[in-house]
This record gives C-alpha cells, structure tokens and sequence, in this order.
C-alpha cells in the first residue's frame, strides 16, 4: 500500500524519534542534551562498548558513526525488528494515536490530485519570477531596490511580480493544460458560486513563494505596490497544500541554517512578523529566521519550532501591535512550554522592525539586540508590572493573583513548581527590599574595609560564621514538618481545595520532597482524587510510590498520627493549619538569618548582631514548638496509610 507524504510526515511530527530508538536503547546520559532533541546511545545494530550512536530529534534521523547504519523512524524498525515497511508505518501510527488509512481508489486519486497541485504551484511560482525581470516588473523591481533588497536575495526567495492583471496568471496556466477544477483547488484564483468568471488573486504584487517542511511550494504571500489597495499583503487561502497556522515563512532554510549554527554553538531559530523582515535578516546572515504567515503564533507552529530550536527567540516589531503579538505568543506558550523548551523574546527599540534596525545598525547591533533577549519568566514579569504602581494590598494581591493564574497554566509539573517559586522571589524582592541596604550602600566607607583589603577572603567572624551550628544546621525541623504536610495531604487529598494557591506554592528543600509535590499537583490536576485511596494509586501510576513510602516512614518514625488516614479529617485539618504556620514562619526566619548572616560577614556592627540575636531566638522558639498539638501525639493504632 502506497502512503501519502503527508500522513507520514504526521507520523514523524508526533513522535520525536527518540521515542522510537529509545524503547530499544538506553540513552547515554552523558553524552545526551536532552533540551536539543540530541540522544547517544550504544548502536543497537552492532555490538559496541562506548556510544556512537547518534539519535536527532530536530531532524527525525538517526546515524551511528562506526558502522554507518543511518535512517528515520521506518527503516529503524525496519532494519532492527525485520518488520515490512507497512508493518513499521502500522505500529509508529499506533504510537502516534493516528489511525491506518484504508486503502481505497479515493485515496490513490487524492494522491495523484495532490501531487498535481505541487506542479501548477511551481509553474506558477517560476510565471512570478520571470515576470519580475520583464518590462511589466519594473515598478516591482524599483521596489524591492528601495527595500535594499539584492538581486541574489530576490534570486534566493524566489521572489516574482504578479501583474495587474485579471487572467493573465490563469491563462498562462491554461496554455499548459491545467483544468478550471484544479485551477480552482489551487487557490491562485478567485471563483465560487457568487463569481460568474474567475480572475488572478494575485495582482500588482510583489509574491513571496511559501513552502511546507519539506521545501515544497504550498501557496504564495503577496505585498501590494499600491496604496490604494485596502490590503497590504494577501496570502493563499487554505487549500489541500496550504494551511497557513501549521507552516512558517522560511522554515525549510531557517531549520538547515540553525542545525548547522547549532552545531558550531550558533543561534536558535529568530520569528520575526512578515516576510521581508525574514528577508532582510536573512540577506545580512540570519538565514535561521521565519514569520508566521498572517496570523498570530499557533500551537502547531510553536511545536514545529521546538522540534529544532529548544528556545526560539521572538523578535517582533517595537509598537504596540508587536508587544501585543508577543504578548500573545507567551500566553499561547506558556502551557506547551517544558523543562529547557521555552521561547525568549527579543525588544526592538519603539517604533522600528527588524528591517530598520539591520539598515540602521547592521548585522552588529542586531546580534547585540539578540544577546539581549529576556526569558519567557521575564517577560511575563514585565507584562504584568511595567507602567504601573502597587501601592495598596489589593493592588499588589491582584498583581500577585494574574501571575499565579498565568503560572497555574502551565501543564509540566515540575517547571510549573519553579515557575510558582519564581514569582514568589521576585515578588518578595519587588516588595520587600532587605532591611541591611544601608549598610551595604555605606560599606566602601567602613572601618572594617581595610581589614578585608589586607586579608583578601578572611573577613572578621567569617569562618565561625560559616562553619557555625546556626548555618549548617538548616532543616531537621522544618524537614519534619515539610514530609508531615505532604503526607497529611496524600491521606486526606480533599484538604488541597481548602487553600490551594497556598499549598501549591509551598517550597521543598529536599528532592523527593519537591517531586512528590509535583506530582501531587499534576495529579490533582489530571484526575481530582477525594480519597486517600486514589490518591495513592495515581501516585504509584506516576511511579512515586517509593518516595512515598520513605516519606511516610520518616513521619511514622516522628509519631505523627494526624498526617495519616487513621485521623479524623478534622484532627487532619487542625494539624494541617499548625504544621502550616510554623512551616512559614521557619522558613522565613531562616530567610533573615541568611541575609543577616551575609550582612554581618560584610559589615560587622553590634546593631546587627543585636537583630542576628532576635532572629535566633525566635527560630528556637518555632522549632521547639511541639507540632504534635493535643489529641494528635504517639501512634495509638497500627496503620499502613
């Protein structure tokens, strides 16, 4: 049975290679970067000790560079397990979720209707770039020279010249035996029940051809020459060939450009608005450079760039219109993004394009602008609080609010934990500047610098300080206490609605801490348990179940009946609130200690040591609170929850 390119192509787009070598290697995790699609392993076709094997995820091919064995994801299977190339197709659609097309005459006939279209789109493609160079191009040429744009650049996009003409383009195609239905199916005409006779759709435009992943031409962008038309630029509509939210200006050019940069330690694949942004970039070098074609950034768009550049770097315009599609972009990525996938955003000064910077400043002050790109956490942080005051508590718990809803949207577990942390420092440091600032800003001028300037590393009090009880000793309290609200929290998971955002922002020191947490909340999210008993089943489905079970011992080991199902859920809650309490309020302590710790070794004063005092006292005094409050003391019953 014959397949369609496109339907093998799905198949590719939705299973990263890796998943398919990786069920029958094991991954060098050294050699391995993961954030780039890049995997290594022993070659599964010969026997060897070191990894040569080579996996890419970014291309969809696999190589082993001892014994030369190379391919994509059919002959893998192929060539491993013996399989017919239809048998490999039949189990990767499987892994792909997409169904088996039936072979039937309908499809062979699309097929045959499909691979018509790619010629009239390369007929017509070669009609606009020879018309360029005839005497009807010549305001189309004076143009493109007005735009600095070269005749090898004009020659490298294929750019061509639609006339001003109603059937010019149409009965050139004619002429080469192309029928009204495919004209039609081609989207180069305008027809329909309301046209009595179709006519170009293309006219007095500069035309931009616009090619699919594979490189072959799809549809076609057109830029009007004349004012007076009310539509600056005009693409194909969507077609058998063409769907303009799955493909990207350029992306044939700008995936070799930036595999081969990525190599040589290069640059990410840039998204720019339009075409002749990626025109311009890429006439100076920046070949690695695409546009959404009309629309804001898709889904399918932003999955097809991360399976080449783990963190493409948007560069959009510098007005409103261009802070607001990037603003979009963020919000569209924010639940696709992963750990080391992420997008970074480039801010062009007001009121110029990439097109104006590069004439303006070159190729140097944009690869400047680049090295200035802020990450997606950044920019969101920017988003929410530039060109604004907080001056009252509503104020600063809305700002608060909008970015823990943007946080909570987030659908990976673990990088939407460190995003919620994330928040929280920097909303702590907005808000709460450190009280030692005055010391720090009169420290050039303290006694204690000439001691430092004759010692260099051995201040005053340092080493005690550094190797004293009070910094080394750093959690088994508040560990205690930590393990205690996540096992209440598994054996009574209803108590997680009564003070989500809390809960959910709660920060770990210790690891298998901070994945049962993750966890917890991927679970909460994906399935809602309201018993004890669901809640350890999701657990050990996401195979947790072994962190849970020391966990559980630790807190069993401290006599912590509360935490487990043998409590009524109100003993649970009322220890839940306490073990809360002092969980904050010893972290914050040990928070001040730290920054009091820092100010001490820089600039030693009896009015810090006075507070350093304070601190310490009410930090022993939370510590030595008994967290076991009446009614919830040594087990008086045996359980397994």
């Amino acid at each position: 049975m014959r397949f369609s390119a496109d339907f093998l192509d799905e198949i590719r787009s939705r299973v990263p290679i890796s998943a398919v070598v990786g069920t029958h290697v094991t991954f060098d995790r050294k050699k391995t970067n993961i954030s780039r699609g890049d995997f290594w392993a022993c070659c599964p076709f010969h026997a060897e000790k070191t990894p040569s094997f080579h996996c890419d995820d970014r291309r969809g091919r696999y190589h082993c560079f001892s014994c030369g064995v190379s391919g994509d994801h059919f002959r893998f299977l192929s060539e491993l397990k013996g399989l017919a190339f239809y048998e490999a197709v039949e189990r990767l659609a499987d892994m792909a979720g997409i169904s088996m097309p039936s072979p039937d005459p309908e499809t062979e006939k699309r097929e045959v209707e499909r691979a018509a279209l790619y010629g009239i789109m390369e007929l017509a493609a070669k009609f606009f770039e020879q018309l360029l160079q005839k005497d009807e191009g010549a305001s189309a040429r004076a143009y493109l020279r007005g735009r600095a744009l070269s005749p090898r650049v004009q020659k490298m996009f294929h750019l061509g010249y639609a006339a001003d003409s109603r059937k010019l383009l149409k009965e050139f195609l004619i002429a080469k035996g192309v029928g009204s239905r495919q004209l039609e199916a081609s989207g180069l005409l305008v027809s329909g029940d309301d046209v009595s006779v179709s006519y170009d759709r293309f006219r007095n435009r500069i035309m931009f051809p616009i090619e699919n992943a594979r490189g072959r031409i799809v549809g076609f962008g057109g830029r009007a020459l004349s004012s007076a038309t009310k539509a600056k630029y005009l693409n194909s509509p969507e077609t058998e060939l063409f769907r303009k939210g799955c493909m990207l200006y350029n992306f044939p050019r700008a995936r070799r450009a930036s595999q081969s940069v990525d190599e040589a330690g290069g640059r990410p694949i840039i998204v720019v608005e339009g075409y002749m942004d990626v025109i311009a970039l890429a006439g100076v070098g920046f070949e690695e450079t695409v546009a959404p074609l009309g629309t804001a950034l898709t889904k399918d768009q932003l999955q097809l760039l991360w399976r080449y550049s783990s963190q493409p770097v948007l560069c959009f315009d510098g007005d409103e219109a261009g802070r607001n599609a990037a603003l979009r972009a963020l919000d569209r990525a924010l639940p696709l993004i992963r750990a080391g996938v992420s997008l970074n955003f480039v801010l062009l000064p007001q009121g110029r394009d990439p097109d104006d910077v590069i004439c303006e400043g070159g190729k140097q002050f944009f690869n400047e602008l680049l090295g200035q790109a802020v990450p997606l956490a950044e920019m969101l942080w920017q988003r929410e609080t530039q060109g604004q005051v907080f001056e009252t508590p509503e104020s600063r718990a809305a700002l608060e609010k909008r970015l823990h809803d943007a946080a909570f949207t987030i659908k990976d577990g673990s990088l939407r934990y460190y995003y919620l942390q994330d928040i929280r420092e920097r909303m702590r440091v907005f808000f709460k500047p450190s009280p030692f600032v005055p010391f720090l800003k009169e420290r050039k001028t303290n006694r204690y610098d000439n001691r430092q300037s004759t010692t260099p590393g051995r201040l005053y009090f340092s080493e005690s300080l550094i190797h004293s009880e009070l910094v080394e000793n750093r959690g088994e309290p508040i560990l205690m206490r930590e393990a205690a609200i996540l096992v209440t929290l598994a054996s009574h998971p209803q108590l997680w609605n009564e003070n989500f955002e809390t809960l959910a922002l709660l920060e770990f020191g210790n690891r298998d801490l901070v994945e049962l947490h993750c966890a917890m909340l991927d679970i909460l999210a994906e399935w809602h348990p309201n018993d004890a008993d669901s809640m350890f089943r999701f657990l050990d489905k996401k195979g947790k179940s072994a962190i849970m079970a020391r966990i559980m011992q630790f807190v069993r080991d401290f006599g912590m009946r509360s935490a487990f199902t043998v409590a009524p859920i109100e003993d649970a809650r009322v220890a839940l609130k306490q073990a809360l309490y002092l969980y904050q309020r010893g972290r914050y302590l040990y928070k001040e200690l730290r920054e009091i710790e820092t100010e001490i070794l820089n600039n030693p004063d009896s009015n810090i040591f006075s507070l350093l005092n304070g601190v310490k006292n009410e930090l022993e005094r939370v510590n030595a609170t008994d967290v076991l409050i009446e009614g919830f003391g040594l087990w008086d019953v045996d359980a397994n929850h």
